[in-house]
């Protein structure tokens, strides 16, 4: 196999032999094979639009079948065989309304399911390896691919919830589509490329509506981290709209649901906590220690997105998947009518003891998205002006199990006090309970929300931008991201599309990335990596 989309990579290199995230490379050849029919699809649904084909099923299988190829989402060979055949199944079916057409070789791949499509997957791998012509070209195919698969499960996500943008739709196409060509060069691709950093600003925006109406614009919360007595259930990823649909199954049956990882900011939706007050707690930390959280919790779990591990057998039997995510064997619900059916997860919880114990009580603070900071904006600017704020500092993105990542750790412990933390995504569990006072009654650390929330701190930094009259590289705010998978590539493809300079990034750079291309990046958007948290504290502040 050959794998590197994401940080935590082989030496940060490549995963050969067995992903570092418990990849097989079965499944890693597989996913490789559902990537390629999606690159042949995308070709007949270009077509399709433009003949004003409906494309719709499509659109939004693209979506889902590519966030299942994302790190750590779904490790079960046998759905990605169920996707690549719906993949079959909605080309052939676009191309018998289109009519007679030439189609291309990639359009009318077929793959044998009599034999092994692993070593179909291996083919196709290499096929495109050995097309390599130019390493820089390469760097930024890999790089849209890896971007599209963040904005396509953002655009998921925002689907479900019944906000969709046909254009969002048509640049996910376009660039699996442009994958296979060689007549773009260097430029064309850095264009792709930012193109899909600003169709995932969209997929971000369309996902913030969606939330905030349905369940209205987050509002400053208190969350416990100690749990109370009772029956529970552990809700883990990102999807909302799936944590609200197991508090409308729960509701009445004396069962406690708490958050795991970036679900977090879910209790700071007001309309969510008022209809459910059942939604009690926070329980855990970032993803990479469910293994250890997941083992003492003492209830029925459910993981509605990315980031699942493989699962150790002291928790499986108390383990959930839905929707993209999956892994064999491991407990997936199902959905009926349209909707997912919780009772296993129900049944599961009242057979578990539950919280026997109680401890002391603590709690973290969230809901500080583009709303309420924006109206408190006046608050802020004076503060600014008098010099009682002296800079801002976003610190967030995703965390992992690298020792290296206790650099953000130390960072915000560094941060003078008279500056503000903005913090989003799991990466805040590196700090997010720690007390770091107010300024003019402002915290000095802000929880924004999820990864996808990055939405929110660009807003926020647009605001604070236009309050001053100046452009967004110009206000006293720094940007220090930690990533780790391909939602976080779309995203700092969207910073970049916004033309937001000096960007640190870590804990290390991405694998894919060639050193022309890094070159590039640094002399253009001085894009730089993280180096120590005392000198990159004086650079900014200087």
């Amino acid at each position: 196999m050959f794998c590197e989309q994401c940080e935590q990579t082989a030496s940060g290199n490549g995963c050969h032999q067995w992903g570092a995230c418990g990849k097989s490379p079965e499944v890693n050849a597989v996913q490789d094979l559902l990537v390629y029919c999606l690159r042949g699809l995308a070709l007949v649904v270009l077509k399709a639009k433009e003949a004003a084909i409906s494309t719709r099923k499509a659109d939004i299988f693209t979506c889902e079948s590519l966030f299942a190829t994302m790190t750590n989402v779904n490790f079960d060979q046998r759905r990605f065989t169920d996707y690549i055949q719906r993949c079959l199944e909605i080309r052939e079916n676009l191309k018998a309304q289109l009519g007679s057409l030439d189609w291309s070789a990639l359009a009318n791949y077929q793959p044998n399911f009599n034999e092994s499509l692993v070593s179909q997957g291996q083919e196709v791998s290499l096929e495109l390896i050995e097309k390599v012509q130019d390493i820089d070209i390469f760097s930024l195919k890999l790089t849209a691919i890896y971007g599209v698969k963040g904005l396509a499960s953002y655009t998921f996500h925002a689907q479900e919830l019944g906000q969709e943008d046909d254009s969002v739709y048509q640049v996910i196409q376009e660039t699996l589509a442009a994958i296979n060509r060689t007549d773009l060069n260097l430029n064309d691709w850095v264009a792709i490329c930012l193109k899909v950093g600003a169709a995932n600003l969209r997929a971000m925006e369309l996902l913030d509506q969606g939330h905030t109406e349905t369940y209205g614009h987050p509002i400053p919360t208190n969350v416990p981290l100690n749990p109370r007595l009772g029956k529970a259930i552990l809700v883990s990823g990102h999807d909302i709209k799936q944590l609200a649909a197991l508090l409308a199954q729960t509701a009445n049956t004396g069962i406690t649901v708490y958050t795991h990882g970036e679900l977090l900011p879910a209790h700071g939706y007001p309309k969510l906590k008022e209809k459910y007050p059942h939604l009690y707690g926070h329980y855990g930390t970032a993803w990479q220690n469910q293994t250890k959280e997941f083992a003492k919790f003492p209830g029925a779990i459910v993981l509605t997105t990315n980031c699942l591990m493989p699962p150790h057998e002291n928790y499986e039997s108390k383990l959930f998947t839905l929707g993209p995510v999956g892994y064999a064997h491991i407990n997936r619900l199902e959905t009926v009518d349209g909707a997912i059916d919780f009772s296993p997860v129900i049944a599961k919880a009242q057979s578990l003891p539950g919280f026997t114990e109680i401890s002391e009580p603590r709690q973290v603070m969230v809901g500080f998205a583009h709303n309420t900071v924006l109206s408190v904006a006046d608050t802020v600017v004076d503060a600014l002006k008098q010099g009682k704020i002296r800079h801002f500092f976003l610190v967030g993105g995703c965390d992992g199990a690298k020792p290296d990542r206790n650099y953000y750790t130390e960072f915000v412990e560094q941060v003078p006090e008279d500056c503000i933390v903005l913090t989003l995504a799991c990466g805040k569990f590196r700090f997010f309970d720690k007390q770091l006072g107010t300024i003019e009654g402002l915290p000095r650390l802000m929880d924004v929300g999820q990864c996808n929330d990055a939405y929110s701190a660009i807003k926020i930094a647009l605001g604070l931008a236009n309050a001053f009259n100046v452009s967004v590289n110009e206000i006293p705010l720094s940007l220090i991201i930690s990533w780790y998978e391909q939602k976080a590539i779309a995203v700092l493809l969207t910073l970049l599309h916004l033309g937001m300079q000096n960007i640190r990034l870590g804990p290390t750079l991405p694998a894919f990335i060639s050193p022309n291309v890094l070159k590039f990046l640094a002399d253009t958007y001085h894009l730089q990596p993280i180096t120590t948290p005392a000198k990159d504290l004086a650079d900014c502040l200087s």
